[in-house]
Formats: structure tokens, sequence, C-alpha cells
């Protein structure tokens, strides 16, 4: 697998490591306390064969800026910074994908930003804090897996962690949100690594709890597909459903034999629908 090629994006909010790869219309892929590095993300890599993928580290995470206070942090600070970007690259528009927290950053920047998008790609996401009135998901309290990926999700925050340790870590949380856990090895097979940024996932850890857009959800006019696997124990598909029916110009795909990574779980299906999409909004 080709590394993915480093650059470092001088923009008037700061300075920003972002990695590219594929060729064609450019496509922002980033998450919220996600860091990458040249070895990518699998969810990016799922549309370099059509796009310019653009994987960008938000403030703190990687190389990139530091944050001089806590709240540019935020995601409408985190959507002013990719804004910045998009200005120094020169696109006029780019399309936007974003699984899990990125998919709630990028209900954020087609709120705010529609007119920069060239349409919206959102998997496994929410509009609102997914938490506190779902028994189903993983992060509510009554949930029998609750304890465990807390447990997880802390020790991952560790910078002393050996490269083994984190690995064996991250393995035994995804396994968590797969229909088919036994499959893992085989979901994630390429040597893809990235690690957790603490500070962002602190702050985000905070800001979920107050975090709800469903009421401005109808100001989103580029075209959005959203995506979740049936079974998702992170945002449970409910909140899939929710932002159909309020996004104007959407389409919900539901797949059935998938829990929180559909594009990895049912990925013919997933490139397939994808394409589908595409084909419509360009």
């Amino acid at each position: 697998m080709d590394k993915w090629d480093r650059k470092d994006i001088q923009t008037p909010r700061g300075t920003f490591e972002v990695f590219m790869k594929g060729k064609g219309e450019p496509l922002c892929v980033t998450h919220l306390y996600s860091e990458f590095n040249e070895t990518g993300d699998y969810f990016a890599e799922s549309f370099v064969k059509t796009h310019k993928v653009l994987l960008v580290n938000l403030r703190e995470a990687g190389n990139s800026a530091k944050a001089d206070n806590p709240n540019e942090l935020s995601m409408i600070d985190s959507i002013l910074d990719l804004e910045a970007i998009r200005h120094a690259l020169g696109f006029e528009k780019w399309g936007f994908a974003g699984h899990s927290t990125g998919g709630m950053l990028g209900v954020v920047y087609g709120i705010y930003f529609s007119n920069s998008l060239t349409f919206n790609v959102v998997v496994g996401a929410a509009a609102r804090e997914y938490m506190t009135f779902s028994p189903d998901c993983i992060y509510h309290k009554e949930h029998p897996k609750y304890r465990y990926m807390q447990d997880l999700m802390e020790t991952l925050k560790r910078a002393d962690l050996s490269t083994d340790m984190r690995k064996e870590l991250t393995k035994e949380r995804t396994k968590l949100s797969l229909f088919k856990p036994e499959l893992h090895d085989e979901f994630f097979s390429l040597k893809i690594q990235k690690k957790i940024s603490a500070v962002r996932l602190n702050y985000f850890s905070r800001e979920v709890l107050i975090f709800d857009v469903t009421k401005k959800l109808k100001l989103i006019s580029t075209p959005t597909l959203i995506v979740c696997g049936k079974y998702d124990v992170q945002c449970p598909v409910t909140y899939s459903i929710e932002m159909n029916e309020l996004i104007p110009d959407s389409k919900l795909v539901i797949f059935d034999r998938s829990n929180h990574y559909p594009f990895l779980e049912e990925s013919a299906e997933f490139e397939k629908e994808m394409k589908t999409f595409m084909i419509s909004h360009t």
C-alpha cells in the first residue's frame, strides 16, 4: 500500500499537517481526535480511487498547530480551521467525508458552510448527544460493555504506552464495534497506525454533553449521504434516521451486516453506494 504524502499547510490560523493521496476532485477527511500519519486511515482509504483525499490533522493532533485556548478545540473552531486550509490550498469547494465524530464535524460543516462543499458524507454519526438516552450505545452506563470501553479509552490516552500494547488495546476497542469481531484481522489488515489526541478527546468529551444541532439541520443545502450500520453501538442508527429526516437533500443507507465500520464490514456495498451517490451529485 502506498504511503500518504505529507505537507504542512500554512494558513492565517496556523500551520496544519495534511496527508494527501489519490487523484480527482478534492475530498477532505478528518476526525475530531485522531492523530494521522503517513500510513493513512482506513476510512480515508475508501475514497482514494475516486478522489484526491486530504487527510487533516486538526489543531493539537500530530504536528498541526497548538491551541492557545481550549475553545480552539471546539467543533466550530475546527471547521474554521478547515476553511482556512481549503482557502490556502486554493479550492473553491471540496467534498467532505467523516466517520463517527468526523461525521458529527461534517454535520456542523454543512450547517455553516454548505457553499464550501460539493457533497457531504456522514458515516456512523449523530447530530446531537447520543449517550444519555440510548442504552444500546456503548457509552451509556447501562450498556454491558460500557466499563470495558471506558477503561480502554482511558488507557489509550497514555503517552507511555508501548507500540505493541497500544496496538493490542486498539484492537480490543475496535472489536467492540464490529458486527463480527472475529473478522477484525481481516478488516484491519493494512499497516495503518494512528493515535488519539488526548487533549482533543478530553475536550470533545465535555463538548458532546451539550451538543445538539438538530434544529439547524434544515440549513444544510449540500447533497448529503448518511450511512450507518444497523447494529452501530457507538452512534446508534436512530440518529442517522433522524438526520435523514431533517436534512433536505439527503440520502440514508443502512447496512444490515455492519456495526460502526460499514466501509470495512461491507466494503463492496459501501463502494457501490458511494459511486451511485457521486454520479448523481458531481
